[in-house]
């Protein structure tokens, strides 16, 4: 809800491609209508990630079945709400269903332009890799 309520704010307020500084040249926002995925990546397959985050989505939800883990229940949260603000761009923007733009407006720089739901997906991955090293289960027991 966040990520659609914050992309709908950068659709009323800025104007695509414009840069404003919000921490000198290190962040910024920046309206982009991304039909790739991270980097502009696989932007004449928008489809194909739109089928990619509708299986991510799926797989997700059989996951959470087998949570008791705190710490998993939070990660798979924010991958699948990443996932999912993505995935309504994909669904419901121009210029169709299952083609559609992903809203991003902040400005990493010069590197790359993002949105609330990437933020979710990069902490949830990260997670991911630290609850995997520490070896924590996804049913919470301790190993």
């Amino acid at each position: 809800m966040v990520d659609q309520v914050t992309k709908a704010c950068a659709l009323s307020g800025l104007e695509q491609g414009v840069q404003h500084p919000v921490l000198g040249n290190a962040l910024g926002i920046q309206l982009l209508l991304n039909p790739g995925a991270v980097l502009g990546l696989g932007s004449g397959s928008t489809w194909l990630l739109t089928v990619i985050a509708v299986a991510a989505t799926v797989l997700i939800v059989r996951f959470s079945r087998r949570l008791s883990s705190t710490w998993w229940t939070m990660t798979l949260g924010l991958l699948l709400g990443g996932t999912l603000g993505n995935l309504i761009d994909r669904l419901m923007r121009d210029p169709g269903f299952g083609r559609g733009h992903v809203i991003d407006f902040i400005a990493y720089g010069n590197f790359f332009v993002g949105n609330v739901a990437d933020i979710a997906i990069t902490v949830a991955a990260g997670l991911m890799m630290i609850l995997s090293y520490r070896g924590v289960p996804l049913d919470g027991t301790q190993s």
